[in-house]
């Protein structure tokens, strides 16, 4: 199967419905490549109790290649060489990203900075302060095109090396009077995109964004946050992956500063200079050497048999368990319990939740 055939199997996995990231990897892990998970689907969802999920036709992937090419982009797919290695290591990295610009800015030293769309003046240009002398120093900066800090952090580093990620289609602004800079980024940084070209941005894509910010970069910088805000979820998503987590302290009269307080007070690195989110990331550069860069390991086979399979099923529920804890109790290989759960979820009887947990539809 040539290149290009390849590429068109594996958007058309991934744009297939009940085939999330996890489920994308597993697929590959166990087949070898897109054209025999495909191809393998119907018997899956069979075993798990379903009907097969409806797959995407060629010719619709083949449209979504077309169009983004049309737009001066391209799809980069987890497994290609210069799929950005950090956010490889993500279990549930994007399969698929629609990328516009120099993609080697996502392979430098990379520190995501987030913060409120609200935030104050003087959050503002102290993150485009820091996010300007990250540049000189040689490190990518990552945010989300938002606005207040992500806008500022853009602005800061954009002469130096910035990288947005943006919820929506790839020609999508938002919000709209980013536009402009939006296209600053696409032309002179790297503007990524985990949507088909013409998706709005709708709320539950902004999750699946802040994952990719996080993913990308050694360590993230919170500026001003909320106690409940989309930020805090970046930083925890960093947390979780093994990054840094560091943030600047504001006046505890300011509602827009008690997130950052209080990931400090729960062992976030203060910030307060650049050279505060240099010392934190460095110890960290060589992982971006040492990546495995989307390999797909190969899983044992496992089939398990009858009594594993009930048992497994059984000690599933409508409330989200840890997939960790659904292997110990149930006593059977863990590549065995995943394979269940992935017959489960393509017969579209199994969600996945965030934190690695997984529930009964």
């Amino acid at each position: 199967m040539g290149e290009g055939e390849s590429d068109l199997a594996r958007l058309r996995l991934i744009r297939s419905p009940r085939i999330g990231p996890v489920t994308y990897r597993q697929l590959i892990a166990r087949f070898g490549n897109a054209e025999a998970a495909l191809d393998a689907l119907p018997a899956l969802a069979m075993r798990g109790g379903g009907a097969a999920p409806v797959i995407v036709d060629a010719s619709v992937a083949r449209r979504e290649m077309a169009a983004a090419a049309k737009l001066g982009a391209r799809h980069l797919f987890l497994g290609d060489s210069d799929y950005p290695a950090l956010l490889a290591e993500l279990e549930n990295a994007p399969p698929a990203l629609i990328v516009r610009g120099d993609v080697s800015l996502a392979h430098r030293p990379c520190a995501a900075m987030v913060g409120a769309r609200n935030a104050s003046a003087a959050a503002c240009r102290f993150a485009r302060q820091l996010a300007q002398g990250l540049a000189e120093a040689g490190v990518t900066v990552v945010s989300g095109l938002a606005r207040g800090i992500d806008t500022a952090a853009h602005h800061g580093s954009i002469s130096g090396g910035t990288v947005g990620v943006i919820a929506s289609g790839i020609d999508i602004a938002f919000p709209p009077e980013n536009r402009e800079l939006q296209e600053r980024v696409a032309t002179e940084g790297l503007l990524l995109a985990e949507q088909p070209p013409g998706a709005e941005p709708l709320a539950r894509h902004f999750p699946s964004r802040n994952r990719i910010i996080a993913g990308l970069a050694q360590g993230t910088v919170v500026v001003e946050a909320a106690p409940r805000s989309g930020s805090l979820i970046t930083a925890r998503i960093a947390n979780e992956a093994g990054r840094e987590v560091m943030a600047v302290p504001g006046s505890p009269l300011d509602p827009r500063a008690q997130g950052c307080n209080l990931l400090i007070r729960e062992g976030a690195t203060l910030v307060q200079s650049v050279d505060d989110i240099l010392e934190a990331i460095r110890p960290i550069d060589a992982r971006a050497v040492r990546s495995p860069a989307g390999r797909f390991e190969s899983e044992p086979a496992a089939e398990p048999d009858g009594v594993e399979r009930r048992r497994i099923e059984g000690l599933l529920g409508p409330v989200p368990v840890p997939v960790d804890e659904l292997i110990r109790q149930a006593g059977v290989p863990a590549a065995a319990v995943q394979l269940v759960l992935l017959e489960l979820e393509l017969a579209g009887r199994l969600e996945r939740h965030a934190g690695g947990r997984v529930s009964l539809s």
